[in-house]
């Protein structure tokens, strides 16, 4: 499929409006055509979303709450991640997780004056807040039976200038030589943000040693209240944007760098102590920025996706490996599994299928009813294979289509266009993606500012009989560098008119990477920025989110000059489009202005229903300057804000309109709401 290519770049800097611009009167007001009468394609619940990849410490460290680093000491160098201190070994073989087989073993240190115990330094820290309160929970037994001991858990900060490094402590006494879950709750006196978590041999026997396993620390006060949860701030963030759609959990570590790295979603369902750990595929991809400690406990796994995506009123859209590794990091064929021996990874998506939808009779639908779910998440989209490309997607992607046809008709299916938004093997893989009957085609562009000025009209002439879009991976990445700031979010917001325009062949959208830590990030930019203690919502999230909850049901035509608003040559930069929402009865206007001068703008509007009027106008204003975003933690500042106003409302007469809006400044993104009464 070739892209539409008949748009040129946006007036340089200091252009004036030119009085002959299409649309433009001898005033110089530009004239916007909104006819009414003539509601079109239906804007699909799942238009705007949210693509969630374990990139940037997403996951561990991130959005799962868990504020523990290997847990379970299972990174390849055991004590990773912890201090140790005394009598300590890691040990294995009779554990109470078989997956998870190391555990540690803690005795006596020799002399009353010494001591033994352990001491993680989290996730760029072990953060916590005065008067908040943390679950600690470990497994744990003595080591012979009859006797017991004590552990303390303390959370410090080994920077006081106290008389004291405690923030908070408790004593476990451990009173079994049987493996079993204890908790204690901490309530620290101070707000700390690069503290630490110490667990000591409290009372040690010199006869008596204690094993510990899955040491964990969680806020009490996750998501929902769930144990094994959510940050909270981080989940409110996603929930805000009342996203239509949840794609997960990646992104490239879908693929793996090798297939025993690749993400196998039966492994992150079940006991959670039980989860194996599996290789982060980010934290060697970029050696500048290496992270070696980055891991995935999958913690957060299928069943809290799942979960998250019924909570934020998202459909859930998971994506499965499709017997290919990273095609990026592999040139070998002989690295991906043969096309004919892909029986089990088809049996892995039957699973899936019968792991979100099934009955508590079935198999898998029955793990989902122990774990806490019986009735079933109803998925209806998968995604098969990432960003994979050439013949050997192609015929790799055949089997799963025809087994899913033929036992799974209601499940839509997700294929890939590759990894560029045009060129060989975007051409090449469209008219495959068609002969092989996928129901929507994902495709992702990562472009600078000029590719984002010219694809206004992107979509409007895509195959309407053909497979949908799924505009799975898309950002503006800036010409100086590629930074979160406003002007980048102002072409996202100008690119997603054309994507509103065409909702009859575009389903999906979603924003991407989702998340990045202050200090553990490889990629930018990203929509939300966080740190331990706090995050910062980007212009990216604000662009997301005056289109999400501006959705509409029902594209309207918008015209300038009798075309769309779409940055042509001769609109000097000015993108626009419009859509009904019967929800409420009323019309959204979007208009993005992203040339260097401001634009005074009248819209003419026909075709109103008889005898309705318009009510006051609610104005929605995006604006901001081109300074790049500063990375300082969670105060990053954010050269842009959102602004809130009204507009009277124009007279109806003959079931038109005449709504002039005046100057829209250069630089600015607005959404103008319009209720029929």
């Amino acid at each position: 499929m070739k892209i539409n290519r008949l748009l040129s770049s946006f007036l340089c800097a200091g252009a004036v409006l030119a009085a002959t611009a299409a649309g433009a009167t001898d005033s110089g007001v530009t004239v916007l055509d909104l006819n009414a009468a003539k509601p079109g394609a239906e804007i699909q619940p799942t238009m705007y979303g949210l693509f969630f990849e374990d990139i940037n410490y997403g996951a561990d460290g991130g959005l799962y709450a868990e504020m523990v680093k290997n847990r379970s000491f299972e990174f390849p160098q055991n004590l990773m991640g912890w201090y140790s201190f005394g009598g300590v070994e890691v040990r294995e073989g009779d554990g109470p997780f078989e997956r998870n087989p190391h555990y540690v073993r803690l005795s006596a240190a020799g002399h009353d004056h010494k001591h033994t115990g352990l001491e993680n330094e989290g996730f760029f820290g072990v953060s916590f807040k005065e008067g908040e309160q943390y679950r600690f929970s470990v497994w744990a037994r003595t080591d012979r039976p009859g006797a017991s001991a004590k552990i303390r858990i303390e959370l410090v900060d080994p920077a006081t200038g106290g008389e004291s490094q405690v923030c908070a402590k408790k004593h476990i006494e451990i009173t079994s030589d049987k493996w079993t879950k204890y908790t204690a709750v901490l309530k620290p006196t101070a707000t700390v943000s690069k503290g630490k978590l110490r667990v000591f041999l409290a009372k040690p026997d010199d006869q008596c040693a204690v094993d510990l396993e899955h040491v964990s620390l969680f806020p009490v006060n996750t998501w929902k209240g769930h144990e094994n949860g959510l940050r909270a701030d981080l989940a409110q963030a996603l929930y805000d944007l009342k996203p239509g759609v949840f794609r997960f959990p990646g992104g490239c570590i879908v693929e793996g760098t090798e297939l025993g790295d690749r993400y196998q979603w039966k492994n992150t369902v079940g006991p959670v102590e039980n989860r194996p750990l599996n290789m982060n595929r980010w934290h060697y991809t970029f050696p500048k920025r290496f992270f070696p400690d980055y891991y995935q406990t999958y913690g957060l796994g299928f069943y809290e996706y799942f979960l998250l995506s019924e909570e934020i009123g998202a459909e859930p859209l998971p994506v499965i490996n499709v017997g290919l590794v990273c095609q990026y990091q592999n040139d070998d064929l002989h690295a991906h599994v043969p096309s004919d021996s892909l029986d089990c990874y088809i049996q892995d998506a039957l699973d899936l299928i019968e792991f979100a939808n099934g009955d508590t009779t079935t198999t898998w639908g029955a793990l989902r009813a122990e774990m806490g779910h019986p009735a079933p998440f109803n998925l209806k989209f998968l995604g098969v294979g990432n960003e994979q490309w050439g013949p050997e997607y192609v015929e790799r992607l055949a089997p799963f289509v025809k087994t899913l046809r033929a036992k799974h008709p209601e499940i839509k299916i997700i294929g890939s266009s590759g990894p560029d938004s045009e060129g060989d093997k975007f051409d090449y893989l469209w008219p495959e993606m068609k002969r092989l009957g996928v129901d929507l085609v994902d495709e992702h562009f990562y472009r600078k500012e000029d590719w984002f000025s010219k694809c206004g009209t992107r979509y409007d002439n895509y195959d309407r009989k053909g497979p949908k879009v799924f505009a799975g991976e898309y950002a503006c990445h800036g010409r100086k560098k590629k930074y979160n700031h406003f002007n980048t979010a102002l072409w996202e917001a100008a690119l997603m008119t054309g994507l509103e325009r065409n909702a009859d062949v575009v389903h999906m959208a979603t924003y991407a990477p989702l998340f990045a830590h202050t200090e553990g990030w490889q990629w930018r930019p990203d929509m939300i920025w966080f740190d331990n203690m706090g995050m910062t919502k980007t212009s990216s999230y604000n662009v997301q989110q005056l289109y999400s909850l501006n959705k509409g049901t029902n594209v309207l035509p918008l015209t300038l000059g009798g075309k769309p608003v779409a940055g042509l040559d001769d609109q000097n930069g000015l993108f626009a489009s419009a859509v009904l929402d019967k929800n409420d009865n009323s019309y959204i206007i979007k208009i993005v202005n992203t040339a260097e001068t401001p634009r005074d703008i009248r819209i003419d509007i026909k075709g109103l229903p008889k005898k309705a009027s318009i009510g006051s106008i609610k104005v929605l204003s995006l604006d901001g300057t081109d300074a790049l975003d500063a990375l300082e933690g969670t105060n990053m500042q954010i050269h842009s804000k959102v602004t809130e106003s009204t507009l009277s409302a124009p007279a109806v007469e003959k079931r038109t309109a005449t709504l002039s809006l005046g100057e829209i400044p250069a630089k600015t993104f607005r959404v103008y709401r319009l209720p029929l009464r």
